[in-house]
This record gives structure tokens, sequence and C-alpha cells, in this order.
């Protein structure tokens, strides 16, 4: 159990905390009964939030009334889920094209001062955010439920490896469990800094939870393994802000003995699944969004099905959001077993751009090439462009020249990966450079959609 942090002199049990703190528990609280309630009790209250929101939207930005009320949507009627789903999807375009006028024009004053956030997406082209201080504190909130599904030790020492940040050692790991819980310190890296100081910093600070992008997990974890370089007081990777490869997890538990905890994020939503304590797969974060999965004709996929990630914002009105495409594909799942409620997604594969497509029109998620691991080559990094139905481009980072038989048996190791015996080019590079927004793309489709036979 956490040691409760209170803000009242000579009142250490039970503790009183400070208004963000109470704000927070009392959230968690909530939180607690409502990943639990029958899906439908939580559908409906899914919906009684919503209708507020629309109702907002409705009467105070003007690029939204028009389309909410084309679909049936009214400020004076309760929702139907069926007209609802009626409203057109957004996309980034449309964000991009709105500009100011997807803003509110009268947030209420109680949701605080507005918040900017900015994100540059899988084009590099960046999007001005905005949400208010309300919006900011359930993405806190929902923070501090996934260190409470996972037990983590708060007074244990936080190792955050990120972009666009200066190197510090701060003394709590954040608002989210600062005002409410003693805290152990968080050390802060940029993600730009070699992978062998990375692991000489994560020594030096005794890192007891790693916070950092999947592809960096690769390369420490590698790295790790070549100088037999172990961890020992690392308890569990925590991962964001990309696809997490279905082989990162065993590769934790190879290097490091740890599991993996990942979650899925977005900045114009918020969180929008968090990873079961018990189980691998994740949940939807239904307090805080609507999540559909969505086929190509519009309608929601079932269990088991890859469809596109649509997803409503419940909370933000400063800057609403109905049925946003995100560029993502998701798989959803069947109910889980521990006992909570929420919606299952069974997998994220990452964003249109990872998709490869066959000589047919197929398209598909191709999988990591295992060269690494299987003694293949010494390949530090891999990034898979297709620029044509026939033709795969692997650009590659390696410790030296590959020797034929080396290249041959990367050759071999993609087409096995890529399912496809397409025509493939080894290119060594000296650096794979990430995206605007700092993530690393494993796989690239220049092929524009609709290419291929039919």
């Amino acid at each position: 159990m956490p040691e409760w942090k209170s803000s009242v002199p000579g009142i250490v049990w039970p503790a009183l905390p400070a208004p963000q703190g109470a704000a927070l528990l009392a959230l968690q609280w909530q939180l607690q009964q409502s990943e639990r309630l029958p899906l439908a009790d939580l559908e409906a209250l899914q919906f009684r939030q919503l209708r507020a929101v629309v109702t907002h939207a409705m009467n105070t930005v003007p690029w939204h009334r028009e389309r909410l009320a084309a679909a049936g949507l009214s400020p004076d009627r309760d929702i139907d889920p069926a007209a609802f789903r009626r409203v057109p999807v957004m996309t980034r375009r449309d964000v991009q094209d709105a500009g100011n006028a997807l803003l509110s024009n009268a947030v209420p004053p109680d949701h605080g001062r507005p918040v900017q956030y900015k994100t540059g997406g899988s084009t590099g082209e960046p999007l001005r955010l905005i949400g208010t201080e309300l919006t900011r504190l359930f993405w806190l909130a929902l923070t501090l439920r996934d260190h409470l599904w996972h037990r983590r030790d708060f007074t244990s020492t936080l190792c955050a490896i990120r972009a666009l940040v200066e190197n510090s050692v701060r003394p709590g790991w954040g608002p989210a469990t600062a005002g409410v819980a003693a805290n152990g310190p968080c050390a802060i890296l940029n993600i730009a800094t070699d992978t062998a100081r990375q692991l000489d910093w994560l020594q030096q600070h005794g890192a007891q939870y790693l916070l950092t992008h999947p592809v960096n997990v690769r390369a420490l974890a590698h790295f790790s393994l070549e100088r037999r370089i172990r961890l020992p007081r690392l308890k569990e990777v925590l991962t964001f802000g990309e696809s997490l490869p279905a082989d990162l997890r065993a590769l934790c538990r190879e290097a490091w003995n740890v599991p993996l905890i990942d979650s899925y994020s977005a900045e114009e939503t918020g969180y929008l699944a968090l990873q079961c304590p018990e189980h691998e797969h994740y949940h939807v974060q239904s307090e805080n969004v609507l999540v559909e999965i969505l086929d190509e004709a519009g309608g929601p996929c079932p269990p088991g099905v890859a469809g596109r990630v649509a997803v409503t914002t419940l909370h933000n009105f400063a800057m609403p959001l109905f049925r946003y495409v995100l560029g993502d594909y998701a798989e959803a799942g069947d109910p889980c077993a521990c006992g909570r409620s929420l919606p299952v997604m069974k997998r994220i594969f990452g964003r249109t751009r990872d998709m490869f497509v066959l000589p047919k029109g197929q398209r598909y998620f191709p999988t990591t090439p295992v060269i690494r691991t299987a003694g293949i080559a010494p390949i530090q990094q891999l990034q898979l462009i297709q620029h044509t139905l026939d033709h795969v481009e692997a650009r590659y980072v390696a410790e030296r020249p590959l020797r034929p038989e080396e290249e041959r048996d990367m050759t071999a190791a993609i087409h096995e990966a890529l399912s496809h015996p397409f025509v493939v080019t080894l290119s060594p590079v000296a650096d794979i450079p990430r995206s605007p927004s700092m993530k690393f793309n494993a796989f690239v489709c220049l092929v524009a959609y609709g290419d291929g036979a039919t």
C-alpha cells in the first residue's frame, strides 16, 4: 500500500492530501467502481457524459453544430448510439483545415485554464491541440490508475528515457503521484543519448522502473545481452508512444527477467488503453474516451478483426473531438477474465503507414525480421521501406560491413517476416533518424492506398 501524503502538519494518518491530490484520489475511488460495472451500465454513463459534450459543442463550436445536427443529434435529447455512429468521422486533415474553428467560444470557467499540446503525428505535420486543466487532471488520474493497477512502489527510482527533455534528476515521479504519496526520485535522460551511455546511466541510478519507447528498449536489451550486463534492481519496463513488437516482452525477460507493461495514448485524446494487470492485452479507458474500431465501410469490427481506431473525447470542452480517426489500427478482444468490464483491445498494430501492400492489393501489418537475435548479422537498427508493390528497401545500421552470407541470410529473414518474396535491396546507412515527433518507424509504406490488382 502506498504511503499516502498528507498536506496538513501533524496529520500523518489518515492522510489529508492537497486539493489536486484529493481530486486524484476521489477519481480513483470512482474508477475502481466503474471498471467493474456491467457493460451496459458503463456505456450508459459514457453516453450521459457524451450528451453533455455534444450539447456544449453544438452551442459553442459552429464547426461541429451542422455535422452533429445532420446526424440527428440534439442538445435537448439523449444520444441514440445509432445516430451518433452516423456522425462523419473526423480526420487529421479536418483538424488541420478547421484550425481555430474547432475551439469553443465559451469554455466553462471551472474547467480551468487552456493547455496547449502539439503532435507531429505520422506525417510530421504538427497539429495544435487545446485542452484544459481538467483534461490534464483526467490524464494524471489514469496515470495513477496504471500505477495502482500494477502495484508499483512509488518510493522506488523511476528512470525515464524520452525525447525533447533535459537531463535531470527530480525528487518525485511527477504530478500523478507526487501529490498523493511518498515518491522516490525520477531520473530523466534524453533518448538521443548513445545506447551504451544509456545503459551506464541506468546502472548509475540503480533503475527500478524504466520508462521509454519500445525501439529503445530493444536496443538496450540487445546491448545488455551482448555485454552480459544485468540491471539487478530493475522491476519493470514501461513503454509508450510506439506500437509494441510481439517479441519485445520476451526480450525483456531474457535480458533482465522483468515484465514489460505497455500503454496506448495520443496527445489529441489522452489515454486510450492501459495494459491489464493480469494479462498482456489492454483495457480501453472508457471513463476518458469513447473508442470505436471501424472497418473500411465505417461499421464496428467484431473481436478478432483489425480496424481503424476512432476516438471521441469525453471531457475536452475547449476542443471537442467526435469520432476522430487517429490513423491507428487495433483489434478488439473478448471480455477479460480479470473481472474488469472495460472493453478489451487485444492488439494495437500501428498506423496506416506501417501496413505493407501485396501485389494483389491486400494490406497487412508485417512482422519484424529476427536478424540480430538469431545471430544472422550484427544489425543495430533496421527499417523496411516499401517503395513499390514488389520492392522493399532494408535500411540498416550495422557494427561493420556485412559479409555476403550475412546479406543472404538477412534477405531470407526479411522474406520470411514479410511472408512474400519482395525484391529486397539492402542499404547500409550511418543512422536512421526518428520522425519529427521523435518516434521510430520500423515499417514505412510509400505505395499509395488502392495500388495493385483487386
